[in-house]
């Protein structure tokens, strides 16, 4: 299954025990990579480790292929430990994918509580920032490295309940232009993907409801929400040497939802 040529690199997945991140660690390991994830509840963890182990097995794959770690992206301190876990564990680091997302249901931005606007940006702006620097010291050490964050087309339209979502999702692609122009010339590329509407557990309240997945569905022209698969195969060719000169770029992941008008 291997195409992107990633063997015997090591890989960070933040956001990694399900969903698009699980999705994500899971295809980096079919490629021949060893692979790192990190979230915040230990459950989740353990039930991912048990998921990636069991397609490690499966690729014929080493032992120590698979590292996870507890950690919550927004506290500075806990991303120094889950950076020095990789660097213990694997000696190096040549891809990290920024995916840890949340989201408060926030009908108006105007009239959402200041703790919300910051929970939204702390997690996802800032934690993309904390993550993104201290790959870059690990990285321009190396002369190599390439950085995937994960945005979403909610930062290109206003959308319905998703205001400081939005906001925060293109904090991160402003990021990911800063980061690539910045690391560029120390061999490092950062490039971002903006996936529209995943049937994953975070969008389930979305696509769950029969009638608005309907709407959302009319709105595509491809004539379906995407799967975490859709967005995997994306970070994992921004990951690999394929993209060796795209950086400060992002990639649209949504079947064209972004190309006509939604009266959503």
């Amino acid at each position: 299954m291997a195409r992107y040529g990633l063997e015997g690199r090591v890989a960070l997945v933040t956001g990694g025990s399900r969903g698009i991140g699980l999705e994500v660690a899971g295809r980096l390991l079919e490629e021949g990579a060893r692979v790192a994830v990190c979230a915040r509840k230990a459950e989740g963890l353990q039930a991912a480790e048990r998921e990636l182990r069991a397609r490690r097995e499966a690729a014929g794959l080493p032992g120590d292929s698979v590292l996870t770690v507890q950690a919550h992206v927004a506290e500075e301190e806990q991303v120094e430990r889950l950076f020095a876990a990789v660097a213990e564990c694997f000696g190096r680091l040549d891809v990290l994918v920024n995916n840890v997302g949340m989201n408060l249901v926030t009908p108006s931005v105007v009239d959402a509580e200041v703790a919300a606007w910051r929970k939204i940006l702390d997690t996802n702006l800032t934690g993309t920032y904390l993550c993104a620097r201290q790959a870059a010291r690990l990285m321009r050490g190396q002369g190599k490295g390439a950085i995937v964050n994960i945005s979403s087309i909610a930062a290109r339209r206003a959308s319905p309940a998703l205001g400081i979502y939005g906001v925060a999702k293109a904090g991160i692609e402003a990021l990911t232009r800063v980061l690539a122009a910045e690391l560029a010339p120390l061999g490092v590329r950062v490039n971002a993907v903006a996936p529209g509407m995943v049937r994953t557990g975070f969008s389930a309240p979305f696509w769950g409801d029969e009638e608005l997945h309907r709407r959302i569905v009319a709105s595509i022209p491809a004539g379906r929400i995407a799967e975490p698969a859709d967005v995997a195969e994306a970070v994992l060719f921004l990951a690999s040497d394929a993209a060796s000169f795209i950086t400060g770029h992002t990639l649209v992941v949504d079947g064209g939802a972004t190309v006509v008008w939604s009266g959503l």
